[in-house]
């Protein structure tokens, strides 16, 4: 989320306290109904109460928390990998992600970015002064870049209410990080700090230029589809609490209270002209909501492109037929993968400009960041006996990299070759310890045969 500025724009009070307020207003439009339906927080919850002697069922079906979750599932449920052939730059990705639990922070980044479109990373020194990475919701941060067609980012603004409830936060530029609290007008707190690195400490990633969430286009049918069960849930409850129409005879309150505890109806008299008795019914629109909720929970899952993986048909599909129900599915892992990939190669750019990039062994220089790839791995449903049967197959045809690579269960392909390295060579020792120690037997059993000779 980003608003432009011309690029000699200086950072002041007035102009932060004038673009936080823009920031407020559009996540209360579009951010904070997207969040919400996430939480299950729907509209169905707010609408206006019905009469007393009414039902008034308020029921829903959290679709968004449950595509967000399963596309994010499977775009990073296998962790996203970063590799390098250089010694120094993959010892301080280890470092780096180990340091910043940072499978946890991709899943999370990912996950904003699915809900809102867009989501946000910021990097710091700790007081260990070592780099460290968090990731940030849209709703409390936003960029200023200039109005160039590149639109560079300029500032990045965070911000969040204290245990006073006294809004406080701090924008960073490609030089200073300043902090800032409001106090009827926004004023800085304290001297701006450098923070050493090369541009402004922070990535946006946005899931398509729109900025649009997994299920943004499909809320109003979740809306309309928790409305109509609620609806149908209240049809249920009347229908249980029916009225008991009698004509042709007036019952007494004692024939009524007796009526309501045996459930039995008794009236004497000539059975041509006994009283009418049944209950009063409401028109029953069964059929019709049933079908408005069928096709409502499909359109939903059309309109996100992701699959009802819960659906009764999809479990008994496999192998081609499973790729092709999935396939709506995987043409968005594969955009998000771009747009991952791009956000990630400005987070290690940024990174390893600082000059606490790396100690010793694992110093890196600013422009080690092009020396890294990035593994996306989409989490497809796993049958390791035909993923064995495929990596045999490319034996000799590819590299056994490569070849490993095929297999869902092989986290780290180079470290599974080293492994296989070590352990031909144990082999290879322990051949030769037992080589050695057969040659040993055999001459000593020569010696003592020609001494007894």
């Amino acid at each position: 989320m980003h608003f432009r500025i011309s690029k000699d724009t200086e950072m002041t009070p007035e102009l932060l306290s004038e673009y936080i307020t823009k920031h407020e207003a559009l996540v209360m439009r579009k951010n904070k109904p997207l969040q919400e339906a996430y939480e299950n927080r729907y509209k169905v919850f707010g609408m206006k109460k019905k009469a007393g002697w009414k039902p008034d069922n308020r029921i829903s079906v959290n679709f968004a928390k449950y595509i967000v979750d399963t596309f994010n599932g499977f775009f990073c449920g296998i962790p996203i990998k970063t590799e390098s052939d250089d010694q120094n730059v993959a010892g301080m990705l280890s470092f780096l992600d180990a340091y910043n639990d940072q499978d946890t922070n991709n899943a999370e980044l990912a996950k904003l970015m699915d809900i809102h479109g867009s989501a946000h990373e910021m990097y710091y020194v700790d007081e260990q002064s070592e780099l460290c990475i968090t990731y940030l919701s849209p709703e409390t941060s936003f960029f200023l870049v200039d109005d160039s067609i590149l639109e560079r980012p300029m500032y990045f603004v965070r911000y969040y209410w204290d245990s006073d409830n006294v809004l406080r936060g701090s924008w960073s530029d490609k030089t200073v990080v300043q902090h800032f609290y409001q106090n009827g007008s926004f004023r800085w707190d304290g001297e701006a700090t450098t923070h050493f690195f090369s541009d402004v400490p922070a990535t946006e990633y946005v899931s398509n230029d729109e900025q649009m969430g997994l299920f943004e286009s499909a809320l109003p049918m979740i809306n309309a589809y928790n409305k109509a069960l609620s609806e149908k849930a209240n049809d249920v409850d009347y229908f249980a609490d029916a009225y008991l129409k009698i004509l042709g005879v007036k019952a007494e309150d004692q024939d009524m209270m007796h009526i309501r505890s045996n459930r039995v109806i008794n009236f004497e008299g000539d059975i041509d002209k006994l009283p009418e008795v049944d209950f009063l019914t409401k028109p029953d629109a069964d059929s019709t909501q049933e079908h408005l909720l069928d096709r409502l929970e499909e359109l939903i899952f059309q309109v996100s492109m992701v699959p009802n993986i819960n659906a009764e048909d999809f479990g008994a599909t496999s192998g081609v037929a499973l790729r092709y129900k999935l396939q709506s599915m995987s043409n968005l892992f594969r955009s998000k993968e771009r747009r991952f990939t791009s956000g990630m190669q400005h987070r290690y750019k940024v990174l390893f400009s600082h000059p606490n990039a790396g100690t010793g062994e694992n110093r890196v220089s600013p422009d080690d960041w092009v020396k890294i790839r990035y593994l996306f791995t989409p989490n497809y449903p796993a049958n390791v006996a035909d993923e064995a049967q495929t990596a045999a197959q490319l034996s000799g045809i590819v590299s056994h990299e490569t070849q490993l690579r095929v297999l869902s269960f092989v986290d780290n392909p180079k470290e599974e070759l080293k492994r296989i390295a070590q352990e031909e060579e144990q082999s290879a020792a322990s051949l030769d310890i037992y080589n050695d120690l057969k040659l040993k037997k055999q001459t000593t059993e020569t010696v003592e045969e020609e001494r007894e000779e």
